[in-house]
């Protein structure tokens, strides 16, 4: 496989190979954080000095369906021992969903010196490298952060109302079963959470796997835009907004659109379908 330096990246410098981490696991300037799916995946074994970010418990606020606020983000940064200057470097399971999602909301905060393990924790571990229980700590820092700023790649219902009615370009990356409204999560996963199925009118079904080999490495930039502008017929210098069930998958699809491919705006619509499912009154297609 080419490197990523040759794969024709827009930016080459968000993604890294599992080569790189190995020869920066005590690099004091990088933090490696594992965030899963599968909460009991890290205390089996992760990659040796990385520290975990839970989706639920570390970046949700308590009671309402949002994102943690500033003053939480920097107890956050601080308890893993992170400075604004330290390059951050994100993997885990589903081929980095979850990673893309942790990456996608520390950008929320300004924190843009981010990076992500290309193949995530399933390419560490088929090529055979080590995995500890050892859980690292570091010296706490004082981290100071931005005010949290969703504008440049969150977006909420009333955007997407707004680009629905501008016939602005969407992108679904679920399966097509869920796209039709057939399913309302994967399947193998409980059938729950949105009273509709179906999908956002206009809305392309572009499902996130589609960017990935099978090892869990994203396609080069040709490949990628083959599918995403020669197939779909996406317009790279137009508005897109990206929506899956709750967000995590279409981070991985933000991802690649923004900073494999450089696309001009991209945001992310982490209501997508448990909230658009459930609104009353909202336009769906099947």
């Amino acid at each position: 496989m080419s490197t990523i330096a040759e794969r024709g990246y827009a930016h080459p410098d968000k993604l890294v190979s599992t080569d790189w981490v190995a020869e920066n696991l005590n690099n004091p300037a990088i933090r490696i954080i594992e965030s899963n799916e599968d909460e009991l995946l890290y205390p089996s074994g992760h990659i040796p000095n990385a520290v975990e970010v839970d989706w639920t418990k570390d970046l949700n606020d308590p009671v309402r369906r949002d994102y943690l606020n500033k003053d939480g983000f920097e107890a956050l940064l601080g308890r893993l021992g992170v400075t604004p200057e330290t390059t951050l470097v994100f993997y885990g399971d589903k081929n980095n969903w979850w990673a893309a999602y942790a990456l996608w909301v520390f950008e929320l905060f300004g924190h843009t010196n981010t990076k992500l393990i290309d193949g995530g924790r399933l390419k560490w571990q088929q090529e055979g490298r080590e995995l500890t229980r050892e859980v690292p700590t570091f010296p706490p820092t004082v981290y100071t952060a931005n005010e949290r700023n969703d504008a440049p790649v969150r977006a909420f219902r009333q955007d997407v109302l707004a680009h629905v009615e501008s016939a602005g370009q969407l992108v679904d990356v679920r399966s097509p079963a869920e796209y039709s409204g057939e399913l309302l999560h994967m399947a193998n996963y409980p059938q729950e959470g949105a009273l509709r199925g179906g999908h956002i009118p206009n809305a392309k079904n572009i499902p996130w796997s589609k960017a990935a080999n099978g090892d869990g490495t994203f396609k080069t930039a040709e490949e990628l835009t083959a599918l995403y502008v020669g197939e779909q017929g996406l317009n790279p210098q137009a508005d897109v907004i990206t929506y899956c069930r709750i967000g995590e998958r279409s981070s991985h699809t933000w991802f690649v659109l923004n900073y494999l491919l450089g696309f001009n705006n991209v945001k992310n619509y982490d209501g997508s379908w448990t909230e658009w499912g459930n609104l009353v009154n909202v336009p769906i297609e099947k």
